[in-house]
């Protein structure tokens, strides 16, 4: 395999794979949130901010695993991704992700914001209104 393969035929089909496997994890937390599946011990209350986070996660999660609206919806995601670190898990006395359980929310964040730029891939539904209009 030649490196113009890997960049011109597998890099896109890679990106929508991080985008997909990034979106189902995303939505997960979502899905936990808001349905109890998978089962958790946090069940926020309506309205709440954690709750609308919830919204947000199973929406917005949707949306990248299928690739439709892929740049706004990462914008915002990853926007709430780093208000989620800054209010909920960055602090003065465990100033490292892997302390303050932040990794994740740092990755996602950096991973929306990517989408951001680089489009979601081929294997999406914004691919697929492209080639139709």
């Amino acid at each position: 395999m030649t490196t113009e393969t890997l960049e011109t035929v597998w890099a896109p089909r890679v990106l929508s794979v991080l985008r997909i496997v990034a979106a189902l994890l995303f939505f997960e937390h979502g899905t936990a949130k808001l349905f109890g599946f998978p089962p958790s011990d946090f069940s926020p209350e309506v309205m709440s901010l954690p709750w609308i986070a919830g919204v947000l996660e199973v929406v917005g999660g949707a949306l990248l695993i299928v690739g439709l609206f892929t740049r706004p919806v990462a914008f915002i995601l990853s926007g709430q991704m780093a208000v989620a670190y800054w209010m909920f898990h960055h602090s003065s006395e465990k100033i490292y992700p892997l302390l303050n359980g932040g990794d994740g929310a740092i990755l996602f964040c950096f991973i929306f914001l990517y989408l951001v730029f680089a489009g979601p891939g081929p294997w999406s539904l914004d691919a697929l209104r492209r080639r139709e209009s």
